[in-house]
């Protein structure tokens, strides 16, 4: 797997990730769904995986890649900043652009009356896992298999809670278990699209690697805030997810070190 490119490697660790989606859905075929504190600790800890990769993965990085192009030292930190809130940005931007629909929160964006709504929570879903498609490419293409795996591996763990939340939602919305599992799975397959855009961006030009990885850091950092923790919080269990992001952090440094 070593001898593949840098790209065939961003794809195939984002299509992995993304599956891990699927994975994560499969109670729902069985009627075994977790209680609702127990799936807000499981996207606590999503969180905490992506908080974890958003530094150790990326802006670290970002600033290791960035320091010898430039004598100035604040120029590093500050391309770094800035490709931070551009990445935040973008991600805020299609968001509001985009018609979209979270189950607990109602419609955002555009008014998109001719959209039924099971196709207005994709798109919701695909704003939230193209970041981390882009994340995990962005890592292949900057260092190969050291530099992705960890981001590959953090990401897929934290898909899965994620894949179960999406299917049990669908399932509160009247859809049968099979259609809801299977639609909880295609929204894990956005994830190599930006595992391929990610890879071959950095892979084609290193000046942008700075740029790239603390982008791909702003944007999943803006789905944390915004999306995660919120709804992890959203029906009192705010303990049992914070507990679950603690967890989530500390596995995520763990296996950076260890992989990386």
């Amino acid at each position: 797997m070593t001898e593949l490119s840098p790209i065939a490697l961003g794809f195939l660790g984002s299509l992995a990730a993304g599956s891990l989606t699927a994975i994560g859905a499969v109670p729902v075929l069985f009627g075994r769904v977790p209680s609702r504190a127990t799936r807000d600790m499981a996207l606590g800890f999503a969180a905490g995986v992506m908080l974890a990769a958003s530094f150790f993965s990326l802006i670290i990085p970002a600033l290791d890649a960035a320091e010898p192009m430039f004598e100035n030292g604040a120029m590093p930190a500050a391309i770094v900043c800035i490709s931070i809130l551009l990445g935040m940005g973008a991600v805020a931007l299609m968001n509001e652009r985009l018609p979209h629909e979270h189950f607990k929160t109602g419609r955002e964006g555009p008014e998109a009356a001719s959209l039924r709504r099971v196709w207005l929570f994709i798109i919701a879903i695909t704003i939230h896992n193209f970041p981390e498609g882009l994340a995990v490419g962005v890592g292949f293409g900057a260092d190969g298999l050291s530099g992705g795996l960890p981001l590959a591996i953090g990401i897929g763990l934290q898909n899965a809670p994620e894949g179960l939340a999406v299917a049990v939602s669908l399932l509160g919305e009247g859809y049968p278990r099979a259609r809801a599992w299977g639609i909880a799975a295609l929204t894990g397959l956005v994830e190599p699209v930006g595992g391929l855009l990610g890879a071959g961006i950095i892979t084609l030009s290193q000046p942008l690697l700075p740029w790239g990885l603390a982008f791909a850091a702003g944007a999943m950092l803006y789905v944390i805030s915004h999306e995660i923790i919120p709804e992890t919080h959203r029906s009192g269990h705010q303990n049992r997810a914070t507990l679950g992001l603690a967890i989530g952090l500390v596995l995520m440094l763990f296996l950076d070190v260890w992989l990386g």
